[in-house]
């Protein structure tokens, strides 16, 4: 038999599913209920949330601002690896989740809990990036996913607010929105509900982080974003956190209708799921890291660590953020990036992020070399033995296929 639970520390959100954990909880293993609310930059009240989970029963509430955390010990380098899942997602939640789930591991050490809990669904993939996390960074803590429990029955909307009244913890006082919204610093993700047609266009008036392509300005809008080390570190010649920084990009990109996918993706657990996604500032950065690459990066290491990318995206979206693997591919990218130094201009404009210049004190780019004009630096002579030495092999293939031809 399994021994209770002495204290647990639940990912709380103050929203239906994790309210009803929170009481659930205590109602099911009769022990006291930690709540951990992390400030991704969702823009929430979060007094208003740590006051509810004290309504609803919470021993302590811990409210933690990450943003700075966030973005620089996981945006940052995700994008140094240009990190995109099957080519078009750029990492939103997948990256937040080992984050909270960490700082849930601290604050259980600190308050002495045996064990931890999350929200997740068993059908995503946020139980798998929540509970590797925990298993990476506190193997002996214990890990209750009410979801996956025998004794778990509401499963559904309707059983979960009729929970909720029955034990006096505030319901939402407007309908379900027809998809779940998960939002932070860097993206907000749609998903379920109408969404689950692939077919059905996603409402315009879903999008919370940008303006349709069809409403941006008519005017393109400029910045220039600056870099050391494959790092951002400056918008226009000023200085910013790595988190003011994306934030600030944020509201410009969104402004002018950039960062918006509609995908179809392969969930680790093996079923496919229609998500949509919003990512302004993020989708600027990509594009402006990539272009100042472009410049500074030798070509064979640039292709080799082109090849990494899928591999390092699946490990980030399948939850193995402190997995050896990913930490081992991590210092292989971040050793790329010492010379990727300078400053990418790029024109916003209706849901376009085009570049429009590049610079670098450690450019390769070198325009005595590249020019069509007259120089005295390159012998094009040179390069006829260079086609004659990797074509040699072309034509001994031909030669062997139709020796008449010889």
């Amino acid at each position: 038999m399994t021994t209770q639970p002495k204290r647990v520390v639940l990912a709380y959100s103050g929203g239906l599913d994790t309210s009803v954990i929170m009481r659930w909880l205590q109602e099911t293993y009769g022990c006291p209920v930690v709540a951990f609310v992390a400030d991704l930059g969702q823009d929430e009240d979060l007094e208003t949330i740590a006051r509810k989970a004290e309504r609803t029963g919470a021993e302590q509430v811990f409210v933690e601002d990450v943003q700075e955390a966030f973005v620089r010990d996981f945006v940052f380098p995700a994008l140094r690896a240009h990190a995109v899942y099957e080519g078009t997602y750029l990492l939103g939640t997948s990256l937040a989740r080992p984050l909270i789930a960490q700082k849930q591991v601290e604050v259980a050490q600190r308050v002495g809990a045996d064990t931890v809990a999350h929200g997740a669904t068993g059908k995503g993939n946020d139980q798998v990036r929540f509970e590797l996390t925990f298993q990476a960074l506190a193997p002996s803590l214990r890990i209750i996913a009410p979801w996956r429990e025998p004794s778990w029955d509401l499963n559904s909307r309707d059983a979960m607010m009729d929970y909720a009244r029955r034990h006096g913890i505030e319901v939402p006082t407007t309908p379900a929105k027809p998809y779940s919204i998960d939002r932070n610093l860097l993206h907000s993700s749609y998903e379920g509900g109408v969404l689950e047609d692939p077919w059905h266009e996603p409402p315009d008036d879903m999008f919370l982080l940008s303006v349709s392509p069809e409403r941006a300005p008519d005017k393109p809008t400029y910045v220039e974003v600056d870099f050391e080390a494959g790092v951002p570190v400056g918008l226009d010649g000023q200085s910013h956190s790595p988190a003011a920084l994306l934030r600030a990009l944020n509201r410009l990109a969104g402004d002018n209708g950039i960062g918006r996918v509609d995908m179809v993706e392969n969930r680790f657990v093996g079923m496919k799921s229609r998500g949509c996604y919003e990512t302004p500032g993020g989708t600027v950065l990509h594009v402006a890291h990539r272009a100042l690459e472009s410049i500074t990066l030798d070509r064979e290491v640039m292709y080799i660590r082109d090849s990494l990318i899928p591999k390092y995206a699946q490990l980030v979206y399948n939850g193995f953020w402190f997995a050896p693997e990913r930490v081992m591919l991590q210092k292989a990218i971040d050793e790329t990036q010492h010379d990727v130094t300078g400053t990418v201009r790029l024109k916003l404009y209706k849901g376009n992020c085009i570049v429009a210049g590049r610079r670098s004190s450690r450019s390769l780019y070198r325009t005595d070399f590249a020019t069509f004009e007259a120089d005295d630096v390159y012998n094009q002579h040179d390069a006829e033995g260079f086609i004659r030495l990797n074509g040699l092999r072309l034509k001994l293939r031909a030669w062997r296929d139709a020796p008449t031809t010889r």
